[in-house]
């Protein structure tokens, strides 16, 4: 039976909320058809969850053709949804709530410490499959090096963020930099809009080289319909070490056949809808990835005693 898929003219928000958050937007994929209980049907579809990084409502329109795509390329069932943030996905691989998902980098680790989850794919941007964080100053500032935000305010995006805040903070930490105050925006644009108001001098926050045209991708595009000139007045002061792309996660217990069905069908996907990929995290590929190319991180985050567990808290 052919597949079809129904998003009742873009109306279905927050159907089903099988996830514990306070905002979420949900939509239904239907794929093959079948009455059993079993995971993948009808009654029982694949759950899949993007952390959101912007608004949740954009990130799910653009989430629509994908999941449509996965149902067609696997045959399964996807129910779809954008909790309102990372930690909600990392428990819910714990409660079997999520089957797959777009998690960010640092997310993972919880989830596969706490877990088992599994890393299956990452993304790929530009031909690029690592990342680095950005330190962000004024650019009338005067500030010119690191050791210059010694007794500075700085801002970053969370305490969980790897390119907003764990990266930053190593960096401080080798160079012998203590900030006198340090504060949390919550999010990428809110970091840059900080940096671009004077509230702080320095903020940590993603960083992506310009795409072939010269267009910046890093965090400051976020602001640029508010800030046009952003990438004149908020400079790059410098970028952190790399570190593997956000990875595409599967809980544990996912039968075998199963995850290879997904991975494919992401690879498939990802090719025939590069501009919602573009739109849901940025990507313009998938890349195989091994949960070992995480160590790395893990050793950062132990070097400055960061405590997995107490994070989810």
């Amino acid at each position: 039976m052919k597949a079809l898929a129904r998003f009742s003219s873009g109306r279905l928000w927050c159907a089903r909320l099988f996830v514990a958050a306070s905002s979420c937007a949900t939509i239904l994929v239907a794929g093959a058809s079948g009455s059993e209980p079993v995971l993948g049907t009808r009654k029982n579809p694949i759950k899949l969850a993007m952390v959101p990084s912007a608004e949740s409502r954009g990130i799910l329109a653009s989430l629509r053709p994908i999941a449509k795509c996965l149902e067609q390329k696997s045959g399964y069932f996807f129910e779809a949804s954008v909790p309102n943030n990372y930690i909600v996905v990392v428990e819910s691989f714990g409660s079997q709530k999520i089957d797959v998902a777009f998690l960010n980098t640092f997310g993972y680790l919880l989830a596969n410490e706490r877990y088992g989850a599994e890393s299956v794919l990452k993304a790929e941007r530009y031909g690029e499959t690592s990342y680095k964080g950005q330190i962000l100053v004024k650019s009338s500032s005067g500030i010119k090096s690191i050791k210059d935000l010694n007794g500075k305010k700085v801002a970053y995006v969370d305490p969980a963020s790897t390119s907003g805040h764990i990266l930053a903070k190593k960096m401080f930490m080798d160079a012998g930099v203590k900030p006198a105050e340090e504060v949390f925006a919550g999010k990428h644009d809110v970091v840059v809009t900080m940096v671009y108001q004077g509230q702080v001098d320095a903020g940590a926050a993603y960083y992506s080289p310009k795409d072939p045209s010269g267009k910046i991708l890093d965090a400051r595009s976020r602001v640029l319909t508010q800030f046009p000139d952003v990438e004149q007045k908020v400079s790059i002061l410098a970028l952190t070490d790399s570190i593997p792309n956000d990875p595409i996660v599967v809980r544990k217990g996912l039968p075998a056949d199963m995850k290879i069905k997904i991975r494919d069908a992401f690879l498939a996907c990802v090719k025939d809808n590069q501009d919602a990929f573009k739109a849901v995290n940025n990507s313009t590929g998938l890349a195989p990835v091994t949960d070992k190319e995480y160590d790395t991180l893990r050793a950062t985050v132990k070097g400055l005693n960061l405590d997995l567990s107490k994070t989810l808290k």
